[in-house]
């Protein structure tokens, strides 16, 4: 993706980064109200989600799961084994689709790599002091650069959310183009923490600061902070995902994570996507989800019967 600079880099020069900030944000309607939202979000679950409430929709599901471990006890013991599991899904379950992605701290991107046996598997890291995002931006870059090395192929980072609040955005995007400068050529999300963000206002105007800053995916949550993904939050960054692309051309992913705890959440997240952006984005390319025990729910009804795979 290496348009994803956009075209405005090389007056750089003539414009300070302020103007360019407000410039990109002015082409948009940021004056979105929290009940419209609600509104939206109720309309779309009652009259749509039913539609793709059916088991080839479960089974691409399954296909865009990350599968997460972030935990504090995780060790190259645990994530071998985490790892070994998608290994013997594809193996066990030959005609279903393997997870997206495989999602661990950086320490563990090496071990994901010597282990993980199936093509076409990410390995996502989280990175820039993950979940926080209260670091240093050189210690951020850095742990960037250590994960690629050891064999990340995508990155997600978390939006300095407090240098966002304080309206300091030029910080917020200074950091992000730094990070996807780390990331080389390797995908980057950007994750808003949108339980932070509290407004469907504020939600809209991070989502189109991390696009035009370089993000590649935008994700709502670490699943750190209360509360995780909401409906309303994927709406909200539906749209400016839809209205970034109308502008700029630029495909930008979508990733709930967080706060998925059933089939149901799972499908009313894959139905905002189907109605704000369409079926370009309904590839386990464009849409992921975020979560750990979404992959034994969703199998368990695919395959009919209550299983705790992973």
């Amino acid at each position: 993706m290496a348009e994803h600079n956009h075209e405005h880099e090389h007056h750089h020069h003539e414009m300070p980064q302020k103007s360019l900030i407000e410039e990109a944000l002015g082409k948009y309607n940021l004056e979105i109200s929290d009940e419209e939202v609600r509104e939206a979000v109720k309309k779309i679950i009652a009259e749509k989600v039913h539609e793709n409430d059916n088991l080839e929709t479960k089974k691409f599901l399954m296909g865009s799961v990350e599968l997460t471990t972030l935990k504090t006890t995780d060790s190259d013991e645990s994530v071998m084994a985490f790892t070994e599991r998608v290994n013997q899904f594809d193996e066990q379950y030959p005609d279903l689709p393997h997870v997206a992605t495989i999602c661990v701290y950086p320490r563990f991107a090496k071990v994901v790599a010597e282990t993980l046996e199936v093509d076409g598997v990410e390995i996502a890291c989280v990175s820039g002091s993950f979940p926080s995002s209260q670091a240093l931006i050189e210690v951020k870059t850095v742990e960037t650069s250590l994960a690629v090395k050891d064999g990340a192929t995508e990155i997600d980072m978390v939006l300095s959310v407090g240098a966002f609040l304080s309206g300091d955005y030029e910080t917020v995007c200074d950091e992000i183009q730094q990070m996807k400068e780390a990331c080389g050529d390797k995908k980057m999300k950007v994750i808003l923490e949108t339980g932070c963000l509290k407004t469907a206002s504020n939600i809209k105007t991070a989502s189109l600061l991390a696009m035009y800053a370089g993000a590649d995916y935008i994700k709502t949550s670490t699943g750190k902070e209360q509360p995780a993904a909401t409906p309303e939050a994927a709406y909200v960054m539906c749209q400016a995902i839809k209205e970034y692309y109308d502008e700029t051309g630029i495909q930008i992913g979508f990733k709930p994570a967080g706060g998925l705890n059933s089939v149901m959440d799972a499908l009313i997240y894959y139905t905002i996507v189907k109605e704000v952006l369409g079926e370009k984005w309904l590839t386990n390319q464009w849409f992921r989800m975020g979560t750990s025990r979404l992959a034994n729910l969703l199998l368990s009804e695919v395959i009919g019967e209550e299983t705790k795979f992973f």
